[in-house]
């Protein structure tokens, strides 16, 4: 059997006709198109010099040519190398050095900058605008349908993904064949996918969630997907009434939330709302709940393993908690110094084991044997604890953890207690430099629009609800927390920002 995850997507395919893409323009793109455009495009690859193992470096803006150029890749044998739109030059040089790929393809407005860098590796250079326009398409109107897919093995390279280098220079992480369809298939037995579904895609396509989950699974169950170019929320609301599922991260959800058009009648066709990529708040999660009838269905992954935990399909979905671990993946919570398994409720790092984990980091073969243990279980690097229900509760970054006066404090638990008070939307506690304590707990509030909330008020209400170390030293409001493409708040751009506050 070949082991390429595209022949375990489309190999036993029963109906070439079916529906497998929908574009925003009413464009239908069946399963034979993708298949027969995918073969068009590893053709050209094929041709351009890209043998089995090379890597193809993409930064492209999202559109089905940039799907199907994904699935080229893998059917060529080659390993698919997603990078950000946003990503200036300077960026680019350091993952395509690093990667040395075979060809490179790009914006055609960003061309010539990229040969540069291209040259450096030897690297081809091919071009797909967002419309589908460019040197890849042209050459793919020209080439054979027919293909045959490039026999791989499961611990074969399917794709790199260079982590988001908050803390250091990024890492690529190398993710295998088996890594990417063994979650897919546990994935789509947990959320009870089936060749009925449609999924509404609006996540960004160079990303774990919306490449290897959405896409994936989808493709997989034999579903259909509604391809947007990005998020809108009034589109969102309008393709829910012939949708079955969104998969989202909280920002899409906290949008919607804010849309009078989001009701329990407007979402009365959907039987799924899947979050992930960053923490869901609590309330944001019991508010949708009251406006739509739906429950959330929050799960937790990251680059390095794909999703690890999903709150159940039928059972509780707990405002909070990550859910529990996926068939065939284990988890434990472990003394970060000593790697000693810790007891239910009892907060440490979270380690993860299963055919879901990564290979390893790219040329970093000292980093890899760093993040693992001897039994295999990778250290996410995230702070947790797990109930007595299994449930999996994230509580941070270890990098985040604030060590103030010589006392840990988890920046999760503060923040949970400053969200619930009313006329805060969401918070984001660090520590930074104090000439005291080392690092000042320092907490960051976005307020209602109206909302008239001071420090003090916010302390006063704290102060009997956590031990005094864990209490802010000082509480800065602003509009907006800076996030990522995904949604997640970066912390590191909120240390930089307050580093002097306790300046002398």
């Amino acid at each position: 059997m070949n082991a390429n995850l595209f022949s375990r997507l489309f190999d036993d395919l029963d109906d070439a006709d079916r529906l497998a893409i929908e574009t925003q323009d009413g464009r239908r793109v069946t399963y034979g198109d993708l298949i027969a455009f995918s073969g068009r495009l590893a053709n050209v690859l094929a041709a351009s010099g890209v043998r089995p193992g090379d890597r193809v470096a993409v930064q492209v803006e999202k559109s089905v040519p940039g799907l199907a150029l994904y699935l080229a890749a893998l059917r060529a044998g080659a390993v698919y190398l997603p990078l950000n739109p946003a990503y200036t030059l300077n960026e680019l040089d350091y993952f395509i050095t690093d990667a040395a790929p075979a060809v490179v393809v790009c914006d055609p407005l960003k061309a010539e900058g990229v040969k540069i860098i291209a040259a450096k590796v030897g690297a081809g250079v091919e071009t797909l605008g967002a419309g589908g326009n460019g040197s890849l398409t042209e050459a793919a109107m020209a080439a054979r349908p027919e293909f045959i897919t490039v026999a791989r093995a499961q611990d074969d390279l399917a794709a790199i993904l260079y982590t988001s280098g908050t803390t250091g220079r990024s890492k690529g992480t190398m993710l295998t064949h088996d890594n990417l369809a063994s979650n897919a298939s546990s994935l789509v037995d947990c959320w009870r996918f089936t060749d009925k579904d449609v999924l509404i895609h609006a996540l960004p396509i160079y990303h774990t969630h919306g490449l290897f989950v959405a896409s994936n699974v989808t493709l997989l169950a034999r579903a259909s997907m509604i391809f947007l170019p990005k998020f809108d929320a009034d589109i969102v609301i309008g393709l829910m009434a012939r949708a079955t599922v969104l998969m989202g991260v909280p920002t899409f959800y906290t949008r919607l939330l804010q849309n009078p058009a989001l009701t329990h009648e407007s979402t009365s066709h959907m039987r799924l709302f899947i979050s992930g990529s960053a923490p869901l708040l609590a309330e944001t999660h019991r508010e949708w709940s009251a406006r739509t009838g739906h429950a959330v269905l929050e799960r937790y992954g990251m680059t390095e393993t794909g999703m690890n935990t999903s709150n159940p399909y039928d059972g509780d979905r707990v405002p909070g908690a990550v859910g529990l671990p996926l068939p065939g993946v284990s988890v434990r919570v472990t003394d970060p110094e000593t790697g000693t398994e810790l007891p239910r409720e009892a907060i440490g790092m979270i380690e993860v084991k299963g055919p879901n984990v990564f290979k390893g980091y790219w040329r970093m073969p000292e980093k890899t044997r760093a993040e693992f243990r001897g039994d295999g279980f990778f250290i996410t690097g995230d702070l947790g604890k797990m109930d007595e229900q299994d449930y999996v509760h994230i509580l941070g970054r270890s990098t985040d953890l604030v060590i103030t006066g010589g006392l840990n404090v988890y920046p999760k638990e503060v923040e949970s207690e400053i969200d619930a008070l009313p006329g805060v939307v969401e918070s984001a506690v660090m520590g930074v430099p104090h000439p005291d304590f080392g690092e000042g707990i320092t907490a960051v509030v976005v307020c209602d629009k109206g909302a008239d909330i001071t420090e003090a008020e916010v302390l006063d209400a704290l102060k009997d609800r956590l031990a005094k170390f864990k209490m802010p030293k000082r509480v800065i409001f602003v509009d907006e927390l800076p996030r990522n493409a995904m949604g997640k708040v970066q912390k590191n751009i909120l240390r930089v920002t307050y580093a002097d506050i306790y300046s002398p």
